[in-house]
């Protein structure tokens, strides 16, 4: 792998791919290609990253962005709809637009591919983000390029706008913090700039088969929700309230926002008893993996980065 190849990544004004293109661009490469449809994030990319091509196109729909890839070295696979309410926004950004990347990656020979898929696919939690990433996962592999699978679990960093970085935003302008239940549901959190590291070292080795990148440490949502509190210096009282209030409290508001930053189905996902397999992934890929404290400081303490939010 060159530091002069073509590396070109798809839903790259997200929460990955900005901290993808940071860390690239840290590693020497210069030839990066961001294609995404959400024009505000693009336009955040540009404004930090001038000397890369963006390019704004719904990958469902439009056409013209195929041509991007020729020429490509390296595609990464990032874009997917994570969170709404409509099933057919799912299948349409997940399956649809996935069917068309992938036509032009074997159109223009693209040959390897990084494809970012999620933990979810082994989870016991049955929902429309859940099942369009298993078809996604088909598509890609279908193929027949070489590729990684990358299985992340529940991610944060720099340019979070949903999850934790979402909760952590909240948390800063209440009085009151609301935890469903008990709180003790396990979670292992994984931090972005990591991952990215990940995506860096599969293209540079060209590592294959499917992993899961899974947070080395276990923590029950609660105490995530009281670490968030010490690195952002928030006040908001945490209170537990019961599981069905807290799911009532979502169905109202989904009632005046039609694509709300944490719905019930992510609720459900959120207490379900999932626990995801931890491999050496920082020995296969040769990345340290950040302990969780000085992660969530480094995402909420950053002078720059820490301030910008993504558009949902």
């Amino acid at each position: 792998m060159s530091k002069a190849d073509k590396i070109v990544i798809t839903g790259g004004a997200g929460l990955v791919g900005q901290n993808l293109v940071a860390r690239l661009k840290d590693r020497g490469y210069a030839r990066i290609t961001v294609i995404d449809k959400a024009a505000t994030n693009a336009g955040i990319l540009r404004e930090h990253h001038p000397d890369i091509e963006v390019i704004v196109a719904d990958l469902a729909v439009d056409d013209g962005w195929q041509d991007a890839l020729a020429g490509a070295t390296a595609l990464v696979h990032a874009h997917a709809q994570i969170g709404g309410l409509d099933p057919a926004e799912f299948v349409r950004n997940n399956q649809t637009a996935s069917d068309r990347v992938m036509a032009a990656a074997v159109a223009h020979a693209v040959p390897y591919i990084v494809n970012i898929s999620s933990s979810v696919v082994n989870s016991a939690a049955r929902d429309d983000y859940t099942e369009t990433k298993k078809v996604q996962e088909a598509i890609v592999a279908a193929t027949g390029i070489p590729q990684v699978i990358l299985r992340p679990t529940l991610m944060f960093g720099w340019f979070d706008r949903k999850h934790v970085g979402w909760l952590a935003r909240f948390m800063e302008r209440v009085p009151v913090f609301p935890v469903p239940g008990t709180g003790r549901f396990l979670r292992q959190p994984l931090y972005a700039a990591d991952f990215c590291n990940v995506i860096v070292a599969a293209i540079e080795k060209r590592i294959f088969g499917a992993y899961n990148i899974t947070g080395q440490e276990r923590i029950d949502y609660i105490d995530l929700v009281r670490a968030m509190k010490a690195a952002t210096g928030a006040r908001a009282l945490i209170v537990r309230i019961p599981y069905g209030l807290f799911a009532l409290l979502l169905r109202i508001y989904a009632l005046f926002d039609s694509n709300p930053p944490f719905t019930e189905k992510q609720l459900a996902a959120l207490v379900t008893p999932d626990v995801f397999e931890v491999i050496d992934w920082p020995g296969i890929f040769g990345v340290a993996a950040t302990p969780l404290q000085a992660a969530l400081d480094e995402t909420f303490r950053h002078p720059v980065y820490s301030k910008i939010a993504l558009q949902f």
